[in-house]
């Protein structure tokens, strides 16, 4: 703001220059008073545009009432009267890209009814003509001097309200591009908690249909069922509520009482495999290098695996899963293979939410994947992400 009045001063101090040498020094008869009150009729014109950032409507008002006084009382430079019209034109353009539709056309009404009146009356009250400046270098005619007077103002009026319309479609572009980025993601939201929710929804109703039928012959391995039912729905309320916080208009009412937990990534894999593991299946996990995973791709990691392992669990009707996932190179590839039977089940149908959730994480990254049976029996899903390693720092 402090360079825009300096701006705004130096050019003031511009126009006071040109109006008062126009007054002394016209191309048609000169100004016969004071010097000095040439000087201070054009200090009087062009000093108010200083602020005119502040108060667009009060400097053009007065930048305009002192420009018509002195056209009338003939304190400027005839042929070249437009100069001392200058203010007007930079104050009536400021009042353009300020203010509304109808204060705008109200405000070019006034500046353009000014020159209007008080030019044409200081040639007719002074008998100005062509023939008393022989040397001039304009027509001393009011028409010409009006006509350019009111082009002038006319051409800044019009600049504004451009100026303005152009600022109004950026203004709404930003917004509408904030809205796309909330919308964008709650999107993402709404994905997390479709995985949170059908992940852990799927091994609970496994765990609770294995506890059923267990339940009188082996209570040790119904408890285990129980417990882990227990632990997944606990985790799967936890991360539910953190993500559904981010959504909440008003962060400062959160009393705090929710529990809230880290994001998961790729050091929560081995407490993922360790709830998943079931009676009858065996889980293999190998994780190396994973240590410098941003977080968003570790997340990405420990989905794209939970994701995998859950279909395990409800389709595969597999004895033994493995899951590697090694981090080396800027790119992180994910193994999950099985040696199920259930070869032509749900979960091999192309266009699943899950696989479609897969997917997506990892082409979001630029990376590939890839969902296929394995020639020597079961199914494997192998995903390669790249990514930039991070430090981390204290």
């Amino acid at each position: 703001m402090t360079r825009a009045y300096g701006g705004d001063a130096a050019v003031a101090a511009l126009l006071i220059y040109l109006i008062g040498s126009s007054t002394l020094d016209p191309p048609g008869p000169a100004w016969t008073g004071p010097a000095a009150v040439a000087w201070l009729v054009a200090a009087a014109i062009a000093l108010p545009l200083v602020v005119r950032r502040r108060w667009p409507l009060p400097v053009l008002a007065t930048v305009v009432a002192a420009a018509a006084l002195a056209t009338a009382a003939g304190v400027v430079g005839p042929g070249v009267i437009v100069v001392a019209w200058f203010p007007a034109t930079l104050a009536l353009y400021t009042v353009a890209t300020a203010t509304g539709r109808i204060t705008a056309a109200l405000a070019l009404a006034a500046a353009l009814a000014a020159p209007a009146a008080t030019i044409p009356w200081l040639y007719q009250r002074t008998g100005v003509s062509s023939a008393d400046a022989p040397g001039s270098e304009v027509p001393l005619w009011w028409q010409v001097e009006l006509g350019v007077t009111a082009v002038a103002l006319a051409t800044a009026w019009a600049i504004g309200r451009l100026v303005r319309w152009r600022r109004a479609l950026q203004a709404d572009a930003a917004r509408r591009l904030a809205r796309d980025a909330v919308a964008d993601e709650r999107l993402r939201i709404a994905r997390e908690l479709h995985d949170i929710v059908g992940h852990s929804l799927s091994l609970i109703a496994v765990k609770a249909t294995v506890a059923n039928h267990i339940a009188e012959e082996r209570p040790a391995e119904t408890r285990a069922a129980l417990l882990t039912i227990e632990r997944t729905s606990r985790s799967a309320l936890t991360e539910i509520r953190r993500l559904l916080d981010v959504l909440r208009a008003d962060d400062d009412t959160d009393d705090g009482a929710a529990e809230r937990a880290p994001t998961p990534g790729a050091a929560d894999l081995a407490d993922l495999v360790e709830r998943l593991r079931s009676t009858g299946l065996r889980i293999d996990l190998d994780v190396s290098g994973t240590d410098e995973l941003p977080t968003a791709v570790g997340l990405t990691v420990y989905r794209i695996v939970q994701e995998s392992l859950t279909n395990v669990i409800k389709h595969a009707e597999a004895g033994r899963c493995r899951v590697a996932v090694r981090a080396a190179g800027g790119e992180v590839r994910i193994e999950v293979t099985d040696d199920g039977r259930g070869r032509h089940a749900p979960r091999r149908r192309r266009g699943g939410q899950g696989l479609i959730g897969m997917r997506e994480r990892v082409s979001m990254y630029g990376g590939s994947l890839s969902t296929d049976t394995r020639p020597e029996g079961g199914f494997q899903v192998v995903a390669a992400i790249p990514y930039t390693a991070v430090e981390e720092t204290v």
